[in-house]
């Protein structure tokens, strides 16, 4: 195997005797020396399976050490990673180990009932692999490439059924440089990651980036606002990602109001637009917090924003980093001019290789080397980039364009609002009529009439929502984002 391949063999020749992994519960930390042998060993393991380069190697485990055990195990051997969302149903996941094969599959203990129900012999758990002492050192079959796959991560199948998206060792390799370079990560970087390590957000977002630059990362378990403000403390860590609706619940804590976090260099947001009222809770404690944009088939990392352009253009996810480049596209395929809303368009070699089994989905997806991310974006005179919404999303009303995220925003900074989201929904009349699903803070309740006074304030008269639906929560999706898929629904089906 190539030595840029196997980066982690010379991280920790680097940095033997430093902390790479902490588990958060029971504070016990690996060494880089002892993270590498630990994926040595599972390496070992896996041939001894009969894993060879191509095969898939499937990981069903809540957040754990596991998950850099086998995705480094994989990456040694050339066996591709499939980390599977545990959220999922077992229906659900059955269908995703029909589509990628597995020749084996490993199972967290917790998850030890369900072992005899997953459509496939070769089970075991993670037991096994991490107690295995290598009598026989794994041996490469075949020259690893860089353009090979390492690891395969289902989208979340919010509008359709989940896709395998292949990334390459290349793919990770120049996401993770590109985050360090363009993000300024350093070897003293600790952050605690909440995200669920199945997600592109929980492995490759910020952890795999910082291992690489030999920081180190604390893996936590489940998010709790109180708790996780501990954590940051406890660990001395400096950086965070989190997505919208746990910063939600994070900055109503008393244990966030009463901290300084005087570790802290960057709160980081992802995964959806943020509330505007987030941005105020930090920039009111002095503290740098910044959002981003990236999708499981770009890396994800795509934009780099300072702290301090970041209270200024708030909104925005910044500029392309260093090695991608961007593009905003109009319906007849032409560049956006400032300010003018077209959709994302990504190519760099952080892009991803393939959507597994699906060559049309692919070719639909990538055209000319670009990733057409159905994502709506504008760009300001100064270069600043701000997500609009999902293409998909985008609500038609008597032949007016209304971008859902505009009107989220204006919703949720309402004293009595605690969470909103709006949708089209189908109207004889309109086409589309704009709905807002919202939730209140405590025992607030407004009435429509005020709503819409509120939202004539700020909105044109086609954006104002024809419709207020109240609930007493927004349902989310295996990542925390706002499931607009299961509140339309709800609509329907009431």
């Amino acid at each position: 195997m190539r030595w840029e391949l196997d980066w982690l063999e010379n991280r920790a020749r680097l940095s033997p005797h430093k902390n790479a992994v902490i588990d958060e519960k029971t504070s016990k930390a690996w060494t880089f020396e002892q993270l590498n042998k630990r994926a040595n060993s599972t390496a070992s393991w896996l041939y001894t399976r009969g894993v060879k380069k191509g095969d898939r190697v499937a990981l069903l485990s809540p957040n754990d050490i596991s998950y850099f055990d086998f995705m480094f195990a994989c990456g040694k051997i050339g066996a591709i990673f499939v980390p599977l969302n545990w959220r999922l149903s077992l229906h659900e996941i059955n269908e995703i180990l029909a589509d990628c094969t597995p020749i084996v599959i490993v199972i967290h203990q917790e998850f030890e009932t369900i072992c005899q129900q997953l459509n496939n012999l070769s089970t075991f758990l993670i037991e096994e692999a991490s107690n295995y002492e290598a009598q026989v050192s794994y041996v490469i079959s075949e020259e690893i490439l860089e353009t090979d796959p390492l690891a395969m991560i289902y989208t979340g199948g919010t509008t359709g059924k989940p896709k395998g998206v292949v990334l390459s060792h290349q793919s990770i390799l120049w996401n993770a440089m590109n985050t360090i370079l363009s993000w300024g990560l350093a070897e003293d970087d600790v952050t605690v990651n909440y995200m669920p390590m199945f997600h592109t957000g929980g492995l490759n977002a910020l952890s795999i980036p910082l291992l690489m630059m030999g920081g180190t990362v604390v893996i936590g378990k489940s998010f709790v606002g109180k708790e996780a403000v501990e954590t940051l403390n406890r660990f001395n860590c400096t950086t965070i990602l989190l997505v919208p609706t746990m910063y939600h619940s994070l900055i109503q804590t008393a244990e966030f109001q009463n901290s300084d976090f005087p570790c802290m260099k960057i709160f980081l947001s992802g995964a959806a637009p943020c509330p505007m009222q987030i941005y105020e809770a930090f920039q009111k404690k002095g503290l740098a917090f910044k959002e981003g944009y990236g999708l499981t088939e770009a890396g994800p990392n795509n934009f780099y924003i300072s702290p301090v352009d970041a209270q200024i253009n708030r909104g925005s996810v910044g500029k392309p980093m260093l090695f991608n480049t961007i593009k905003l596209v109009k319906t007849d395929g032409c560049e956006t001019e400032p300010n003018e809303v077209g959709e994302l368009l990504i190519k760099g070699k952080h892009a991803f290789s393939f959507y597994w089994n699906q060559e049309q989905e692919t070719k639909e997806t990538v055209k000319d080397g670009w990733i057409h991310t159905g994502d709506l974006a504008k760009r300001d005179e100064q270069g600043f980039y701000y997500i609009v919404g999902r293409k998909k999303e985008m609500i038609i009303t008597g032949g007016e364009n209304v971008y859902p995220l505009e009107i989220e925003q204006w919703l949720a900074a309402h004293p009595a609002i605690d969470e909103a989201a709006v949708l089209g929904l189908p109207d004889e009349k309109w086409g589309e009529v704009v709905a807002a699903f919202i939730t209140f803070k405590h025992t607030y309740s407004i009435q429509d009439e005020e709503l819409r006074t509120y939202c004539q304030s700020k909105l044109g008269r086609y954006k104002i929502p024809k419709q207020f639906i109240r609930l007493e929560e927004l349902p989310k999706t295996h990542v925390g984002k706002i499931d607009k898929e299961k509140l339309k629904e709800m609509k329907i089906q009431s």
